[in-house]
């Protein structure tokens, strides 16, 4: 059996005996800031002088002064406690103002185009000192595994199914409409579902090599199937590329009602009765329990509500 070192010799609770009972220079008052018996502390004592291999207090008249070597100890001692403490604290509590991790959040954004620029805007007002980081999501992204190494602390979208290993908070619901330019005969005439199917679409890249939209899976299911005509990777610039043509977006009211006040856009109702569109973010397991992830799905959430009232 090998001997011990002397780091197999010290646990945290001398340490704190230390630090005490060189701060207060007293075995009794020590005894009773630790909540311990005095013989107690006299026996911790005398292990830290064997270990330390000098007196650490010594007699002085009537008080005791801590020794040349005890006095080098007192902060080493005082900053392993502190650490010792934050070393857990950190993972039950978390203050925004005081903290300086980094935030990671991906998201499409197909999101309300407001949403993104004012959840940054609340993060950084809220807690300074944390950098934010926003990152798409595309068909080259694995979010999951992304999620999994700690890459990204949540993940925004709205899929119909999304994987039932991770955790999932919704976020809010929206009304499924149409967005044409104001030339769109559909703006004059109106149309039925058999004109709207037919019409020209412009649709996002599929998020993989064969991946449905939303619109689409949901069409899937009623027996239906759109006309599209045009596809975009960045769906924010789908709005303008619909208010140079006769093309169709068809997506959620809340991102369709940013673009009619600044493009010849209008809004129609889809004639097909698609269901509303669910929006969520979705985390792993590892940051469940976390307080900053805790802190910073709530603060997510409290976005979505905000502009969801707007």
């Amino acid at each position: 059996m090998r001997e011990q070192t002397l780091f197999d010799k010290i646990d945290l609770h001398l340490i704190r005996v230390l630090h005490t009972v060189l701060v207060e220079r007293n075995v009794s008052r020590a005894a009773v800031r630790l909540g311990m018996s005095q013989p107690a502390v006299s026996t911790a004592l005398r292990r830290l002088r064997e270990l330390a291999g000098d007196p650490l207090l010594v007699r002085s008249g009537a008080a005791m002064q801590p020794t040349d070597a005890a006095l080098h100890m007192i902060e080493p001692a005082a900053a392993i406690l502190r650490a010792a403490e934050g070393l857990f604290s950190q993972a039950r509590s978390f203050d925004p103002a005081q903290a300086s991790r980094t935030f990671r959040i991906a998201a499409s954004d197909y999101l309300d185009p407001l949403f993104l620029p004012q959840l940054v805007a609340y993060l950084k007002a809220h807690a300074p000192g944390c950098p934010v980081e926003v990152m798409a999501l595309s068909h080259e992204v694995h979010y999951q595994a992304q999620l999994a190494q700690g890459e990204v602390d949540v993940v925004i979208g709205n899929w119909p199914a999304p994987p039932m290993e991770l955790h999932q908070s919704p976020l809010f619901d929206d009304e499924v409409v149409c967005l044409v330019s104001n030339r769109h005969p559909a703006v004059r005439r109106g149309w039925d579902e058999s004109a709207w199917l037919e019409a020209e679409h412009i649709a996002p890249m599929p998020t993989y090599p064969g991946a449905r939209g939303v619109i689409d899976l949901q069409l899937e299911q009623l027996g239906l199937q759109r006309n599209i005509t045009a596809r975009c990777a960045h769906f924010s610039l789908m709005p303008d590329i619909v208010a140079g043509s006769l093309l169709v977006l068809t997506t959620g009211r809340q991102f369709c009602e940013r673009f009619v006040q600044r493009l010849p856009l209008q809004i129609l109702p889809c004639p097909v009765p698609l269901p509303r569109l669910t929006y969520y973010q979705l985390w792993h397991a590892r940051t469940h329990h976390s307080a900053a992830a805790i802190w910073l799905r709530e603060a997510v959430k409290d976005v979505a509500l905000m502009l969801s009232k707007q």
